[in-house]
């Protein structure tokens, strides 16, 4: 599959037939180290304008996701390899829920849909982990919300204590259930 870079961390493709097979998520994984965010992905929707999103993401352990929601969207995750855990919060930003993630064969759960806007992150377990998005379009950056009790990703020091604090609080989490 011939891909075009729209920058280093995202990709797109101009075919209206895509095919994603694994030798395409290997190219993904052999990038994503070199990424500054250490996360990239292939879009096989053509542009942000189009009305369904669907990214296949790859992304590096240590990649941080500030917590977000998204207003007016459904969003899926399908895992296709490694590990991960969503964590869910509410709008204070203590933990609502934590879903353990895997492939298939891990026995952990590899897919959930997501309706309603929930502030929502991934705390990454494995080398990296790799999988399907599909959500809503046309991007509209006003769709999303960041928390405001999280920090922005251009503050690393910031970023590990805040990582270091969540997966704390997400162990205390399933210590409690």
């Amino acid at each position: 599959m011939e891909t075009i870079e729209k920058n280093k961390d995202v990709f797109y493709t101009e075919e209206s037939l895509v095919e994603i097979g694994k030798l395409d998520i290997k190219k993904l994984i052999d990038k994503v180290g070199r990424s500054e965010h250490k996360r990239n992905r292939i879009c096989v929707h053509k542009t942000i304008n189009d009305k369904i999103h669907e990214m296949f993401i790859v992304l590096f352990k240590g990649c941080y996701i500030m917590p977000a929601k998204h207003l007016n969207k459904t969003e899926s995750l399908h895992v296709l390899e490694g590990t991960a855990d969503a964590v869910f919060f509410n709008d204070s930003g203590d933990i609502s829920k934590v879903i353990q993630l895997g492939d298939y064969s891990t026995g952990l759960q590899f897919f959930y849909r997501m309706e309603d806007p929930i502030y929502h992150t991934l705390i990454i377990r494995s080398k990296y982990f790799v999988f399907h998005e599909v959500t809503k379009g046309p991007l509209d950056k006003l769709d999303t919300k960041f928390a405001p009790w999280a920090p922005f990703d251009d503050n690393s020091v910031a970023v590990i204590n805040y990582m270091t604090k969540l997966e704390k609080k997400v162990e205390i989490f399933f210590d409690k259930l």
